[in-house]
């Protein structure tokens, strides 16, 4: 089985072709990522309307190159898988409409893909990871766990209560003049640092439920930046590493809290798995690593270029919903808000940011 898988939901125009092989493992034939953050860099975080143009003006190039990377026609083609959301509208339908005229010249099957539910994904295409597990899914406009008992079977078992963990982080480096993208940048200044230089909260630690809460925290770290300002590089390095440590600290308890619940409700997790562009953090890598240990969890966790947006997350989500015949028509409308369990209630974070996606 082979398709073509096309991503557009934020801020990168991407491209991929993967096949997936007799015995059910997926393979990689080209992934090709085009990242607008040059364009969006000037106004501190991702502009919709630039967004949406700049798709228009790679996608068929993108498309192309992932073709002739992957060295197939449209011919061998198998279905058309594209991200319909959720995201910035305009970027989606982009996405959508050009899968849905390549589908219908070629006649090949449409699938239209939860982007949620192509990282929720991933790590089948990179692990072979059997179901059940648990994913924590961590980006700039997500943090939820999810009990991912099948294709199309999601459980939401906690998530942010109002900022996302990216989000956070991209706040946090605004606030201290890091510059675009922002989640990177804390990271790399929290190296120098000292993480237990200030003292930050830990929201929602040690609660039954495996929700999440980064507001609090986002309002301590201000405080204190006031307070010890003017701020010098150091104090800078400081608060980034005694954010990033208490993020951590939350991120390990809610883990541990939502494979609690999980283990209540479904058994044993085959593994616990991360997607989303928080997974690429190496000090959260390192609390996904420690709970795992600690609890006895098998770990899977995507390469870091399979982690943030791309199409080959895209294309193997289709070829997971191809296989059990699950197509769409070209009726099929794309959609800003899409959660993967829809009896949840409403995620408190809405907002999308693209330094962590």
């Amino acid at each position: 089985m082979l398709v073509l898988g096309i991503e557009t939901t934020c801020d990168e125009t991407a491209a991929a072709v993967v096949e997936r092989k007799a015995d059910g493992t997926g393979h990689i034939l080209s992934n090709v990522v085009l990242s607008q953050v040059d364009e969006h860099a000037v106004f501190g975080g991702v502009v919709p309307e630039i967004a949406a143009r700049a798709h228009v003006e790679a996608i068929d190039v993108i498309i192309d190159e992932a073709m002739r990377e992957a060295g197939t026609t449209y011919d061998d083609l198998d279905g058309i898988a594209a991200a319909a959301g959720p995201g910035l509208i305009g970027g989606v339908i982009v996405g959508l409409t050009t899968a849905k005229a390549i589908a219908l010249v070629k006649k090949v099957p449409l699938i239209a893909i939860n982007h949620l539910e192509a990282h929720a994904l991933t790590a089948r295409l990179t692990d072979n990871t059997a179901f059940p597990y648990l994913l924590f899914l961590a980006s700039g406009g997500h943090t939820q766990l999810v009990a991912v008992l099948g294709v199309g079977e999601y459980v939401r078992l906690g998530t942010t209560q109002d900022d996302a963990i990216g989000e956070a982080f991209d706040k946090t480096a605004k606030l201290l003049g890091l510059g675009y993208p922002g989640g990177p940048q804390v990271e790399r200044q929290a190296f120098s640092g000292n993480k237990t230089r200030f003292a930050l909260p830990r929201p929602m630690q040690h609660r039954k439920d495996a929700d999440f809460s980064f507001s609090g925290l986002k309002t301590a770290l201000r405080l204190e930046a006031e307070r010890v300002a003017p701020l010098s590089p150091q104090d800078i390095a400081d608060l980034c590493a005694s954010f990033q440590e208490a993020v951590v600290d939350v991120v390990h308890d809610r883990l541990r809290s939502g494979l609690k619940l999980f283990r209540a409700r479904f058994g044993e997790p085959a593994a616990l798995v991360a997607a989303g562009g928080v997974a690429a953090n190496q000090a959260v890598r390192g609390a996904l690593t420690r709970v795992a240990m600690e609890t006895g969890t098998p770990l899977a966790v995507p390469p870091l270029k399979l982690c943030t947006d791309n199409g080959a997350m895209i294309a193997w989500a289709g070829i997971e919903r191809l296989a059990l015949g699950l197509t769409d028509t070209m009726a099929f409308a794309p959609r800003a808000r899409w959660p993967l369990d829809a009896g949840a209630a409403a995620q408190g974070a809405l907002t999308r940011t693209a330094a962590y996606k």
